[in-house]
């Protein structure tokens, strides 16, 4: 259970009301995060709406986009985003039993080399942003457009944040797990 209320759907602005079933699928997923954010109503307006837009414009490919979003999550621990995101990678075409190998790297005879890419940025976006190497850079621009490389940090980057909101006010988490005994 969350630390902060859940706002229930049919106290939101209309505008929340109408992003809620768009962003959730109809609540299946991350209802609760939605909910809590919605305490405050520009950042979860902008921010859902922001990601139901990148979503349907589909400048990144959402293979990279899960695959970005899982090692982030992984390298924060926040299971919550790890679980929910994971089983997204198979319908994209990869099965990563343990988002750990991605990592670490045992995950490789899966990854394309734009895989590989996309996970060795993430990773260095997550651990150390202000000391990316040029040479990742440069494989980068042979991949990506600028403004395709400007999304895909802008997702990593928000991935991390939504890592610490939910973390910070245990969205997702059972009570005892919150709270352990």
């Amino acid at each position: 259970m969350p630390r902060i209320s859940e706002r229930p759907v049919g106290e939101l602005s209309p505008a929340l009301q109408a992003l809620f079933p768009r962003y959730t699928g109809n609540g299946a997923h991350f209802a609760d995060q939605f909910q809590v954010l919605s305490h405050v109503q520009p950042a979860a307006e902008n921010l859902f709406d922001m990601l139901l837009t990148l979503k349907q414009q589909q400048n990144i490919p959402s293979r990279y986009v899960e695959l970005a979003i899982v090692v982030v999550s992984q390298l924060n621990r926040c299971l919550y985003c790890v679980e929910n995101h994971n089983p997204r990678l198979q319908v994209e075409g990869l099965t990563i039993d343990d988002p750990q190998a991605l990592i670490d790297g045992t995950a490789k005879g899966q990854l394309t080399e734009t895989d590989q890419l996309v996970v060795d940025y993430a990773i260095a976006v997550t651990q150390a942003a202000e000391r990316i190497p040029e040479a990742l850079f440069d494989r980068l621009r042979r991949e990506f457009t600028e403004a395709q490389i400007v999304e895909l940090t802008l997702r990593i980057s928000l991935c991390g944040f939504f890592n610490r909101f939910n973390q910070a006010l245990q969205i997702g988490e059972s009570s005892t797990a919150a709270h352990p005994v």
